[in-house]
């Protein structure tokens, strides 16, 4: 059992300082702001980039903006992300009693971990956490928007749709919930054809359409897949808020990683 999950990617893919980190997630924050009055209805889930800040903070900042009419409402936020470094059959919870980053310790929610044991395709795999950064990155953004709020991280592997989508029903709840999905989009295609695709998978996940996106689309197509399937049975509507590339942020357009962010009310 771990005590701590410890910062993993400190200081490569986000400032290791804890009052840089803070400054850059907030400039982040205010320059994608939207409109006054523009958001009337609260969130349920988003989908995010997950690559290094100066690639891709800027698109999910334009998501975790909108979080800020509900600040003092989201109690527990879901997260869910592709395992990259580790194989895993199903879903990967933590027996972490809470994830540092430089700006302090987010708690899990290991009562929501132990409500998902019935499920045969969850099971506690802290080595998979552990050098993971798709869901570590999100951490200072949650922590500079929402106030007091527990974490429920999940890594998905080899796994259905409908496994990601019975684990999202049973943690569904209400206002207090909040679900966010880490992907980034295409990877290493030239700018011009990821941008093509990149509009493809947006569409098809604005339109809830989980069976359209293929494997080189999404390295998180799994868990949008089962967010999708989900979105679907109740009720909810994907919006996009940004989309670019590692070419139009800080990064050359030979090869480029192509990143999305979404809403779902």
């Amino acid at each position: 059992m771990v005590t701590v999950r410890q910062a993993a990617v400190a200081g490569a893919f986000y400032p290791r300082d804890a009052a840089e980190l803070a400054a850059d997630a907030r400039r982040y924050l205010e320059q994608a702001a939207p409109a006054s009055g523009t958001d009337r209805v609260a969130p349920k889930a988003l989908i995010v980039p997950h690559a290094g800040y100066v690639y891709s903070a800027a698109v999910a900042a334009t998501a975790y903006a909108r979080l800020a009419g509900i600040r003092d409402i989201v109690r527990r936020v879901v997260l869910l992300g592709p395992a990259h470094y580790v194989p895993i059959q199903g879903l990967a919870a933590s027996s972490a009693s809470s994830f540092a980053t430089p700006l302090g310790e987010v708690p899990v929610d290991q009562r929501a971990i132990e409500s998902l044991h019935d499920l045969p395709e969850v099971a506690v795999r802290d080595d998979a956490h552990r050098p993971e950064h798709c869901l570590e990155v999100q951490l200072p953004f949650l922590q500079i928007i929402l106030n007091d709020f527990a974490i429920v991280p999940l890594l998905v592997g080899a796994a259905t749709y409908g496994e990601v989508r019975a684990v999202i029903d049973r943690l569904w709840d209400g206002r207090e919930t909040l679900f966010v999905i880490s992907s980034d989009l295409s990877h290493y295609y030239p700018y011009e054809t990821a941008r093509r695709l990149d509009a493809e998978t947006a569409a098809s996940i604005v339109a809830l359409e989980a069976e359209a996106i293929g494997d080189e689309q999404a390295c998180g197509r799994v868990p949008i897949g089962g967010l999708l399937l989900a979105a679907r049975d109740h009720g909810l509507h994907g919006v996009v808020t940004d989309l670019r590339t590692s070419g139009d942020t800080a990064g050359s357009r030979s090869r480029v990683v192509g990143y999305g962010s979404f809403l779902f009310t």
